[in-house]
């Protein structure tokens, strides 16, 4: 389909004077047939307050598989979705000025054809424009390799630093909202997202990064797709800085320093290891790419990374579950009966914020009668059971004091799990954890004071 014989562009509305109203989504694709109709449909079938989805255009660079068939298809459920083909593949960022010239929405969301959209991701994007000193939004990419590999494990520890870094300095990618007065953006540019961001800074407008806005995606699961994409990454950082003036928050070391303590990425001698080996292939990545900027190499065409294209819509939904985790106090009612309601009382606040401490802000920790604690995690039974077994752990030998008075309970604790869905019943249940017994310590009052 050639491009400017079949689309108006923004240009031409200013041109007639017609306003530009709604949003425009774009969708750059090569080769993602695995993919692109998730996407799609994720986004198209989201709920929009603020304003309203326009037309979503296809951007398909000399897709050699079915993307193009896909697309088409879905032209004719809903006339929102436009195709706009590149016979030959030249890169994101040509495919992105296609877009830019061809969008008539008053703003701008880009999304990769390879990421799956939550429920409410759209809105919580969009809705940031009412405030007319806002040029550009962010959403908060989320990761669905399992954490459990070193790999998986250095990609989940890459998008909590982006996220820690953000909501301090923001730093966008992956999805983006912003106004539509970026004409075009450099064609050789590898990081299309902050070459944007650049822009819009110049202009004079506000960034803001949404957590609440989360993509799915899934990160490299070879050593070389990981090195390719972080090298690719950091010489396209380069070049911006030096062709306009503009610095990611990302590429600031003591920042990412600061960030890494702050997530825990050391809090377990595992954890400590892969962060260790994390931090050394990003090092190297990073001295590669500093390696091509210098001799002038091109990134902007880059190799498709196989394996961050599998699975995405099936890791999303997976990722979007909640797990109930259910601690009990075993003999709470006789504890209450030899130690005093109140005691009875402070020793279940207690145990609930240890608990609490133990599995993060991200889980929502209330307290019952009877003793009985209730945590909701993110994320489904397998990685919420590992938690659950550190939290037990954390118990074993821990001093629970209950009052001023020196007294100290003798805590039994069992915890069992439950796995729901975001709007169904629960598909799976766990086999309760053993019960931990803990023992009285004997502290010294000074202490109890502070404990208690």
């Amino acid at each position: 389909m050639a491009h400017s014989a079949t689309v108006m562009g923004a240009a031409d509305l200013q041109m007639r004077g017609e306003p530009m109203t709604g949003c425009s989504v774009g969708i750059m694709a090569y080769n993602e047939e695995a993919n692109v109709e998730a996407a799609i449909r994720s986004i198209l079938g989201q709920p929009v307050r603020t304003t309203r989805i326009q037309e979503l255009i296809v951007v398909a660079s000399g897709c050699e598989d079915g993307t193009c068939e896909i697309v088409r298809a879905l032209t004719r459920d809903d006339d929102r979705i436009r195709l706009v083909e590149q016979t030959k593949r030249e890169g994101k960022a040509a495919a992105i000025n296609l877009f830019l010239a061809s969008a008539r929405g008053a703003m701008l969301l880009m999304a990769s054809a390879d990421l799956v959209v939550k429920e409410g991701t759209v809105d919580a994007l969009l809705r940031h424009f009412e405030d007319p000193t806002v040029g550009m939004v962010g959403g908060h990419p989320t990761p669905v390799n399992s954490e459990e590999t070193f790999l998986g494990h250095s990609v989940h520890l890459q998008w909590r630093l982006h996220d820690r870094i953000a909501r301090e300095a923001p730093k966008l990618g992956e999805i983006v909202a912003f106004r539509n007065v970026v004409p075009r953006i450099p064609i050789d540019t590898a990081v299309d997202e902050i070459s944007i961001q650049a822009l819009i800074t110049q202009l004079g407008y506000r960034l803001i990064y949404e957590p609440e806005a989360v993509v799915y995606n899934r990160g490299p699961a070879t050593v070389p797709d990981l090195l390719r994409q972080r090298r690719r990454i950091y010489a396209g950082h380069l070049q911006i800085r030096r062709r306009q003036g503009y610095s990611a928050s990302t590429m600031d070391t003591r920042r990412v320093a600061k960030a890494m303590l702050a997530a825990g990425a050391f809090r377990t001698p595992k954890a400590a290891t892969f962060s260790i080996g994390a931090v050394g292939l990003e090092a190297v990545a990073r001295a590669l790419g500093r390696c091509d900027v210098v001799r002038g190499g091109s990134q902007h065409v880059w190799a498709v990374s196989a394996t961050t294209k599998r699975g995405i819509a099936d890791g999303a939904n997976a990722h979007d579950r909640q797990t109930v985790a259910v601690f009990h106090i075993i003999d709470f009612h006789r504890h209450e009966l030899e130690l005093g309601l109140q005691a009875g009382r402070q020793l279940a606040r207690l145990v609930v914020e240890h608990v609490r401490c133990e599995l993060g802000p991200e889980a929502l920790v209330s307290l019952q009668r009877g003793g009985t604690v209730v945590a909701l995690l993110p994320g489904g039974r397998d990685t919420a059971e590992q938690t659950v077994c550190d939290v037990v752990r954390a118990f074993e030998g821990a001093v629970v004091p209950v009052n001023h008075r020196a007294v100290f309970a003798n805590v039994t604790l069992a915890c069992g799990l439950l796995e729901f869905t975001h709007d169904g019943p629960p598909v799976a249940m766990s086999v309760p954890l053993r019960a931990v017994a803990i023992d009285p310590v004997p502290i010294p009052p000074a202490n109890l004071e502070t404990a208690a």
